[in-house]
């Protein structure tokens, strides 16, 4: 760098923005987007571990997609090259391209390319980057502030990874802001600026999640306040006020905001919900959208959504319409407002969307032929027959008759369904009533001609075999994806979520939550080496950064394991199947797992009841009653004993221990019966050779309550029986669901 650009870099960092100057340069200064950056997220894993792929970042202004960029090009070991779409051409391209391929070429040195406004880029310049980018010459981050499915070429787009910035949150702000007036490098930490509690609010609240907005703010602040004699700076509301007097309203009439909030104003007034609809017509008037638009839109909601319910609507919202065109703005609002509340408090009726199933009809279906009696007879009439038979409605009572009008392939097909609201309320019978006499004439026409052809053969169905075949031949897969689909639908996991399997021993939970959450991650916790051994080796198949993070832990210890393999991390969701079910004292167990949760977060596990199992003595037939009777006594007592950790517990013990965690808890009884095959190792396992040194075998249980000969004659009994039987085995679970409040 020369003298003169020095100077220049020497100036821009000392005279330039407060924003600018403000932007974070590590991780560690970062503040938001939590849902990304927090420990654990695969977006931080990613930049710490220094494996970039092609990203693209999406948000509103001023939530942080160029300050991003910025900390990556200070963690990465790539070249890194800034570009912005406003200022470059398809030349600036093609020379940032060129020098990645030198560098990859001479030193092996990947280049980070980073698009700011990428979605101002047209359609070539965009096409220019995507051979490259496939190749991996450069690895592309691109910063938009539009739908980038809908702004930036689709192959670019499948080749990235899309984050979604959200606005910063008020405590987000707040950070921002401390930060910049302590800090004595770039931001105000070298003057005396007092900043009151009231002004502090209001330049928080209206930055409206935008902290380039606030930082803006508070340096036009401090920069045109007097210190007093004392060199204090001393920023109060009034002072504020001045600084950010508008709310910065994000809303482009050609972008994502603009459809979002029609579509909220739309859905809010369509819900019948006039506060919400007036809320959103006003943001839309704030942020200057044109008043024709919406009253566009207005207009085809009265017929979309109103349509015969009221069918004056169309008439009030034209005559608003009308109206706004005489005044115009600021008083042609008072129309816009009516016709809004008017549309907001009808009733609702979208049977005019039958027209589009009538379409669909036209466009998918073979064209049926006009009835005879319904074509036009004052050409053909003697020749053709055409408009023989056709009954004129008006020379009958009512003036109404039942005839034929659709064609014959479409009979009986229902494109009109009146509603029960309003206006149309009125003729929702008389529609109904007059469909059932048009069919029956259109029936009695068929009968005295050919009418359609016979059905030959019929026979019934046998839908019990047809189960027993699924059963049989996937059993098992079925019922352990109705579990898994059961604890993964209460979890409510979104792409983005930290997520803890409890029991992972076969992956059934690891695997779907690695699926469900390609930008989170995944930690899975197994009870023993041997099979968390077996999941990694599993996990090896999977890129280093999708695959998760497996340790084994016995479940005492796993307040320890969680401190060495996940220090930081809080999670999204913690997920298990009987994963607590042997545990003697539960209560501790979930006070860690409620420590470890986020706010918002979501701990659920499917645990089954010991004493709702299938007992064994139900599932013989031919046994002496006496002895039937001693052996029911005997495994009944079971599960009553209180000391086996396994056995001696029931949902009320659960439910205790869980709402002694304080969150909030809720639990739903399953139960199911399946065909299930006894075989020979599993009448070994309840009735070993030898004593194990494992957990007792339902042999030696017996023996507790009962005399050896009683077990051994149950044991012949059930290897008689069930030796490779099928039987119908009960089972009951519990699904509890433990949700962390938001603060």
């Amino acid at each position: 760098m020369d003298l003169f650009g020095y100077r220049e870099a020497r100036a821009l960092a000392v005279d330039a923005p407060l924003a600018a100057r403000m932007r974070p340069r590590t991780l560690h200064e970062y503040v938001g987007q939590e849902h990304l950056m927090a420990p654990g997220r695969l977006l931080r894993r990613a930049i710490e571990a220094d494996r970039l792929t092609s990203l693209i970042f999406y948000g509103p202004p001023g939530t942080g997609k160029t300050t991003l960029a910025e900390v990556i090009a200070h963690h990465t070991q790539a070249h890194f090259t800034a570009i912005n779409a406003v200022l470059a051409g398809v030349k600036d391209l093609r020379k940032a391209i060129e020098e990645a391929r030198g560098r990859l070429g001479q030193r092996g040195q990947q280049t980070v390319l980073f698009i700011d406004e990428v979605h101002r880029f047209n359609k070539a310049q965009q096409d220019a980057l995507l051979p490259w980018v496939e190749r991996g010459t450069v690895i592309l981050i691109g910063a938009t502030t539009e739908n980038p499915y809908f702004e930036v070429n689709k192959a670019l787009v499948s080749r990235s990874r899309v984050f979604q910035l959200r606005p910063l949150s008020e405590q987000n702000l707040e950070a921002i802001l401390d930060s910049a007036l302590k800090d004595t490098e770039r931001g105000f930490g070298r003057q005396a600026v007092r900043l009151d509690d009231d002004a502090r609010l209001h330049l928080v609240n209206i930055a409206n999640g935008d902290a380039r907005a606030l930082l803006g703010a508070l340096e036009l602040a401090v920069t045109t306040t007097p210190p007093t004699q004392h060199g204090i700076i001393h920023v109060n509301l009034a002072v504020a006020e001045e600084s950010i007097q508008r709310r910065a309203v994000l809303y482009d009439k050609e972008g994502d905001a603009h459809f979002d909030i029609i579509s909220a104003f739309i859905k809010s007034m369509r819900g019948s919900d006039p506060d919400a609809a007036l809320y959103w017509l006003a943001r839309m008037v704030y942020a200057g959208e044109d008043p024709r638009f919406i009253l566009r839109r207005l207009l085809i909601f009265a017929s979309e959504d109103v349509g015969l319910a009221q069918p004056e609507a169309v008439s009030v919202v034209s005559g608003c319409a009308q109206a706004f065109d005489r005044v115009g703005m600021p008083e042609g609002r008072y129309p816009l407002a009516q016709a809004t509340l008017y549309l907001a408090t009808a009733p609702k009726s979208n049977s005019t969307m039958g027209f589009f199933d009538a379409l669909a009809a036209v466009e998918k279906e073979r064209e049926g032929d006009v009835p005879v009696h319904l074509k036009d007879g004052s050409r053909d009439k003697e020749g053709f027959g055409h408009g023989k038979g056709y009954l004129y409605p008006h020379a009958y009572r009512d003036h109404w008759v039942a005839q034929q009008y659709l064609p014959s392939g479409l009979q009986g097909r229902l494109f009109y369904q009146p509603s029960d609201q309003g206006h149309e309320a009125t003729i929702h019978t008389q529609v109904h009533r007059r469909r059932d006499a048009q069919l029956a004439a259109m029936l009695e026409r068929e009968a005295m001609g050919a009418g359609p052809g016979e059905i030959l053969t019929a026979g019934p169905g046998d839908a019990e075999f047809d189960r027993w075949l699924q059963r049989t031949v996937g059993d098992v897969g079925q019922r352990l994806a109705q579990v898994r689909g059961q604890i993964m639908d209460a979890a409510r996991l979104l792409r983005h979520h930290v997520v803890l399997d409890l029991k992972a021993a076969t992956g059934l939970l690891t695997w779907e939550a690695s699926r469900q959450c390609p930008e989170g991650g995944v930690y899975a916790r197994c009870a023993d080496p041997r099979s968390a051994a077996a999941l990694r080796q599993r996990a090896d198949t999977l890129p280093q950064l999708r695959r998760p993070t497996v340790f084994n832990s016995p479940m005492d210890k796993l307040a320890t394991a969680l401190d060495e393999h996940a220090a930081q991390v809080r999670f999204d969701a913690i997920v298990g199947r009987n994963a607590l079910v042997d545990q003697p004292d539960k209560a501790p167990v979930l006070e860690v797992l409620a420590e470890r949760l986020l706010p918002g977060g979501r701990l659920v596990v499917l645990e089954t009841l010991p004493k709702a199992t299938q007992r064994l003595y139900g599932l013989v037939q031919e046994v002496d009653p006496e002895l039937l009777e001693r052996w029911r006594q005997a495994e009944e007592a079971i599960y009553t004993n209180q000391s086996d950790p396994l056995l001696g517990w029931d949902l009320p013990d659960l439910l205790e221990a869980a709402q002694g965690t304080g969150l909030e808890v809720t639990h739903e009884p399953l139960s199911w019966t399946h065909k299930r095959r006894v075989t020979r190792g599993q009448l070994d396992h309840w009735f070993p050779r030898a004593a194990g040194t494992g957990r007792p075998s339902y042999a030696q249980r017996l023996l507790e309550k009962t005399n050896p000969e009683d077990v051994s004659a149950i044991e012949a009994i059930m290897r008689k029986q069930l030796t490779d039987e099928i039987v119908q085995w009960g089972s009951a679970a519990v699904l509890l669901t433990l949700e962390k409040p938001n603060p």
